[in-house]
């Protein structure tokens, strides 16, 4: 498949944005281009109800700059849409009808359902989340959806948004403490009138360019090792602990925080109103940034209509499918060794030495998957790209620190390779923890020992006691002294791990020599 552009334009009520999207041959999607302007549209939304005129020629300029990028590409689809300002506008059809003839654009006015149900959308087929209630706090507006079982249960548009809120309450570019309260009073009683808020305990997964500048204050002041925004988690004490931090600042030093945009100086103490109200109402302390939102949710409605995309399909499912085109996976050979890994887990989980939850079987499965995926860039190097690569590469269904898991076991080569790579990681884990994943790495890497030649020619695999050694037992269907020499090559480290010796015998599969 050759790659092919889309482009999404969103007129919302703070910032204008474009982004072309690029879908490659694996079906990955990347922003090609991102282009923000902040037009502030709501500031220009007259008591009569009237965008006024200099707002519709900041809208237009805006659009003729985005024109510029558009006609470089050959695009399979453009959608422009617009939200609460152009929604609310009274003399919103004579902006339509200047837009239609004057740029390259049509806009398609979201309706507060559909801008909540894209969030929602974009939030499902994206992240790892069954249950959750969502927030995405715009220029003039703010969505909010419940979902359950991955399927939408209730929303609401709430007519403020950070710019709206700071236009009401903040008399000056910063907020007071005194507006500070009133703003969040404010809030809290707006968001108690929906009566299928109150007391779910689900994560609060938010969308937006709020929720994106909090994540990245709270990565700069812990000094986050990661790449990455998307699926970031954090605690209802952090956001407060932010807030404390932000409040005394002057407005000049609030534009120099680290991670904060210099645009949303004005507006970020505002929207962190509405996230601690809504933490404490939902009563959770679980707030994770989805860095896929509106426009993200459009794209896969347009895909999704032109028969390019399921949706609500099996998020991680799609993921390890985009890793598996992106570097060329042998899939038989991958599954042939998570089937191995998997049934190593249990024979050593049999014999006493370890207890997997699901957890575990779950990371082992899509670790022996893409294990030593590094390998197409370097064999020489493979772990070492494997650990790069999956640690810093956005796995959309994988959480962060499940994230960093999965990339320990897949690049497992030793255990002095592995603690320096998960040293950096180490407050995440307890010792006992890294020890846990440090006898699944083990294992995988034994498990791909016994796929040396790629031939799949292992029938069964027994593990026996035998005194004080283990002995591992493995039929073959055909010649396995390759095999036999990885093994005995590789044992070693699962030997460390379980402090114990172990046996190796290869015998013949009768039943398939017969057959």
């Amino acid at each position: 498949m050759k790659t092919r552009y889309y482009a999404i334009i969103d007129i919302g009520s703070n910032t204008m944005r474009l982004v072309v999207y690029a879908r490659d041959k694996s079906g990955r999607i990347k922003e090609k281009e991102n282009v923000k302007v902040v037009a502030r549209l709501r500031n220009y939304l007259k008591e009569n109800g009237n965008l006024d005129e200099q707002g519709i020629q900041v809208l237009l300029k805006t659009l003729h700059g985005f024109q510029e990028v558009t006609r470089f590409y050959e695009l399979e689809a453009t959608t422009c849409v617009a939200t609460a300002t152009v929604r609310h506008a009274k003399n919103q059809q004579e902006i339509l009808e200047l837009v239609d003839k004057e740029t390259d654009y049509t806009i398609r006015i979201l309706s507060d359902y559909e801008e909540a149900y894209l969030g929602y959308s974009a939030v499902t087929n994206s992240t790892p989340f069954v249950d959750g209630i969502t927030i995405d706090i715009g220029g003039g507006s703010t969505e909010l959806t419940y979902f359950k079982d991955r399927e939408l249960q209730s929303y609401h548009s709430f007519p403020f948004g950070a710019l709206s809120l700071k236009r009401q309450f903040v008399a000056d570019d910063k907020p007071t403490a005194k507006e500070l309260e009133q703003i969040h009073e404010y809030v809290c009683e707006q968001l108690q009138t929906l009566e299928w808020l109150p007391k779910k305990q689900l994560p609060v997964i938010a969308i937006g360019g709020s929720a994106r500048n909090v994540v990245q204050i709270h990565q700069e002041k812990v000094g986050y090792p990661l790449a990455g925004l998307h699926q970031y988690k954090m605690t209802k004490k952090d956001i407060d602990d932010i807030q404390e931090e932000l409040v005394p600042m002057d407005f000049d030093e609030l534009q120099k925080v680290e991670g904060l945009s210099k645009d949303r100086a004005d507006l970020i103490l505002p929207a962190i109103q509405v996230f601690r109200c809504l933490l404490d109402i939902v009563d959770t302390k679980e707030f994770v940034l989805s860095r896929k939102g509106l426009r993200d949710g459009l794209l896969y409605e347009v895909l999704h209509r032109r028969n390019e995309m399921t949706l609500f399909a099996d998020v991680l499912e799609r993921s390890f499918e985009e890793l598996a085109k992106d570097f060329e996976i042998d899939r038989t050979h991958s599954l042939q060794r998570q089937q191995t890994a998997l049934r190593l887990a249990d024979l050593v989980e049999a014999r006493g030495f370890a207890k997997w939850d699901e957890q575990d079987k779950f990371l082992v499965r899509y670790a022996a998957f893409v294990y030593n995926i590094g390998a197409y860039i370097d064999t020489e190097s493979g772990n070492q790209h494997t650990f790069y690569l999956l640690a810093n590469r956005t796995i959309d269904g994988l959480l962060h620190k499940e994230r960093i898991i999965l990339a320990l076991l897949a690049s497992f080569k030793n255990k002095s390779f592995y603690n320096r790579n998960a040293e950096v990681f180490q407050t995440w884990f307890k010792e006992e923890e890294l020890a846990h994943y440090r006898l699944l790495g083990a294992i995988i890497k034994l498990a791909n020992s016994l796929h040396a030649t790629k031939r799949n020619i292992v029938s069964r695999i027994e593990l026996e006691e035998k005194g004080e050694d283990l002995v591992l037992i493995v039929t073959c269907s055909k010649d396995w002294q390759a095999e036999r020499y990885q093994v005995e090559k590789q044992k070693k480290h699962l030997e460390k791990q379980l402090r114990r010796n172990i046996q190796l015998v290869f015998q013949e599969d009768v039943e398939f020599q017969n057959s």
